[in-house]
Formats: structure tokens, C-alpha cells, sequence
């Protein structure tokens, strides 16, 4: 099956999460109960799931089970079930792309039905070694987690048990380099995207969704030219086998698998919208008037919504907002 053509469905369900991204609107709107995790095998050993929130990106091997994101904790017995059918081995590492709970909410469950990879006197020196899955991302999610910036904390058996403060972390796992790789001030100030070098997979998190317009979180740090860097820099690590098809394919944080043509299509869409608003603000125009002028029309039917968490209307508020406060 052609992973990039064939997930209709898929894209369907994960369309649905993408209003889930804010929490409280997730449990007003969801019916956990209904929503069953679908399995895409992407390459040889990576598989995503599908659910309700972002999706999951798994790795699977000798060595254990590697998660990227957990969606929501109501969802965490189906996501069990659902890793169980690909491989009987424990996770043993889990990334966040960034904190939000469409993609963190299931952290303490999942990761206290994983196992730590532990040597040495590790087991004898530290009585819980070995205990729970490592839950690696940017310290910024740490923060935003422990409500150290001031926002709701999350339990602490969900936060990260290992984190990182530069450009990128790299770990070796199941035969394969991964590099985590921190794009600041994009989508919030703690995303980042995850390449698995082998398997030629990037999982993007919310700095690429195939669903909506970016999701910018201004009040934790996002910014509609960080969405715009961060896109370059995924686009760069992408190769395509010919012309933008095939090679390197990146899972967006809710939607269908992409390559290189999507990336770069879904960046230039960005990129005409911040001219546009650019341009505009420059001439003086209020966020009413932007409004009026209806800046993203051409794109609406592909990304645009009236309804649900993100609307197009929320886009173009929060997309002025950025370009102001850079003016």
C-alpha cells in the first residue's frame, strides 16, 4: 500500500482531532468510547496511529517500542492495544513534540506501562531504575507541563524524565539514528520534530498539519514566522526520490503522510498569507479590515474551517498578532 495516497480514512479521523487540540474543548466535544486507533505501517518498522488528537508515530524492534506522542489519556488502553498488535516488546522511550494534550495527555499512562533501559548498578543504586519508559522533549515542555510558565500542570508522572536545551538530542535505537530536533518559537516554544534516519521518517508534530491553517499558539511562545522557519528546515531534510515524490516522508502532527511536494506546498501557502498580511498591516489596515478583505479565500477550501477549535478567523487573528508585534 502507497502510504501517501491510500489513507483517506485516516486523514478523515485525524482532520476530527485536529479540534482537539485545545484540552477542555477535547472533552466537551469527544466521545472516547467511539474512537478506535487505526494502524498505517509507514516503512519497515514505523507505523502511525490514529485516533483522537495528534498522531502517533511509532518504532518498533529488538530493542523495544519508541512512541512519539500519546494523544489523550482516555484513549491510552486502545493505544496499548493497538502498539500490543505490532510487537510484544515494552516502550521504552517516549518524545513529545510539544506539550499541548492532544499529544501529552496519555505521557503517565503509557510510559508506566513501559520500561526504562537501564544497566550497569543502575537497578541496584536507584530503587525505581528501570521503572516506566523515558519520556524525552525540549525543557520548554517541561515547563509548560510543570506549570513552571504559569499554565495548568499536568501530573508529574507525566512530565519528561529527560530533556534538552540546545538545537537537538540524538539517541540510537532499534538499529537506527534519531534525531530530535528543537524549532523554536513556531508552533509554541518547545516543538520539535523527529527524524528517523534510517527509516527516512520525520514525525512533525503541529509545525505540519495537512487539516488547517497553523496552529500558533501565541500565548506559549508560537509565532507565524517560527512556523515559516520551522517548515524550511523540515523541507530541507527532506529527499524526494524523483521530482517532489516519494523518498523522505514526514507525518504531520494531525492529517495524512506527506512528502516533499506536500511540505512545500503547504509552505508556500503560508508564505503568500504572511505577504498578504504583511502588506496589509503596512498599509494601515485593522484586524477588521484584514478580516473584510478576506486574505487566506484561495486557500479556505483546502485549510480553512468555520467551525471547531481552529477557524480560519482564529488563523488571521493570531497570524496579525505575530506580524504586529514584529512591526
Amino acid at each position: 500500500m502507497n502510504p501517501v495516497t491510500n489513507i483517506a480514512a485516516l486523514a478523515a479521523l485525524a482532520g476530527l482531532a485536529l479540534a482537539a487540540t485545545c484540552p477542555q474543548v477535547a472533552h466537551a466535544q469527544q466521545n472516547f468510547d467511539a474512537v478506535e486507533i487505526e494502524t498505517l505501517k509507514i516503512r519497515d518498522n514505523i507505523y502511525m496511529l490514529v485516533g483522537a488528537g495528534g498522531n502517533i508515530t511509532v518504532q518498533i524492534g529488538d530493542d523495544g517500542v519508541l512512541i512519539v506522542d500519546t494523544q489523550f489519556a482516555q484513549l491510552s488502553d486502545k493505544i496499548l492495544a493497538a502498539i500490543g498488535k505490532l510487537s510484544d516488546q515494552p516502550i521504552r522511550y517516549i518524545i513529545n513534540t510539544h506539550h499541548h494534550g492532544d499529544h501529552t495527555g496519555g505521557n503517565a499512562n503509557l510510559r508506566l506501562a513501559g520500561r526504562m533501559v537501564s544497566g550497569g548498578n543502575m537497578q541496584a543504586a536507584i530503587a525505581d531504575a528501570g521503572v516506566g519508559a523515558q519520556l524525552i522533549a525540549h525543557e520548554n515542555v517541561l515547563f509548560r507541563l510543570s506549570a513552571a510558565t504559569g499554565e495548568q500542570a499536568l501530573p508529574s508522572d507525566g512530565w519528561p524524565t529527560s530533556t534538552f536545551f540546545g538545537d537537538e538530542k540524538q539517541i540510537y535505537f532499534n538499529g537506527e539514528g534519531i534525531r530530535i530536533i528543537h524549532l523554536p518559537n513556531a508552533h509554541t516554544d518547545g516543538d520539535s520534530i523527529v527524524f528517523f534516519r534510517r527509516s527516512d521518517v520525520i514525525a512533525a508534530g503541529d509545525l505540519f498539519v495537512t487539516t488547517s491553517y497553523p496552529v500558533i499558539d501565541l500565548e506559549s511562545g508560537g509565532s507565524l514566522d517560527g512556523i515559516i522557519a520551522a517548515l524550511d528546515a523540515l523541507a530541507d531534510l527532506i529527499i524526494p526520490v524523483y521530482g517532489q515524490d516519494g523518498g523522505t516522508l514526514a507525518i504531520p502532527g494531525h492529517g495524512r503522510v506527506s512528502n516533499l511536494g506536500d511540505v512545500l506546498n503547504y509552505r508556500e501557502m503560508v508564505l503568500v498569507v504572511r505577504d498578504r498580511l504583511q502588506h496589509m498591516i503596512r498599509q494601515g489596515m485593522s484586524l477588521e479590515q484584514i478580516k473584510a478583505a478576506e486574505p487566506t479565500k484561495d486557500y479556505d477550501p483546502i485549510y480553512g474551517s468555520t467551525t471547531g477549535f481552529w477557524t480560519t478567523e482564529r488563523f488571521i487573528e493570531a497570524a496579525y498578532r505575530s506580524l504586529v508585534d514584529q512591526e
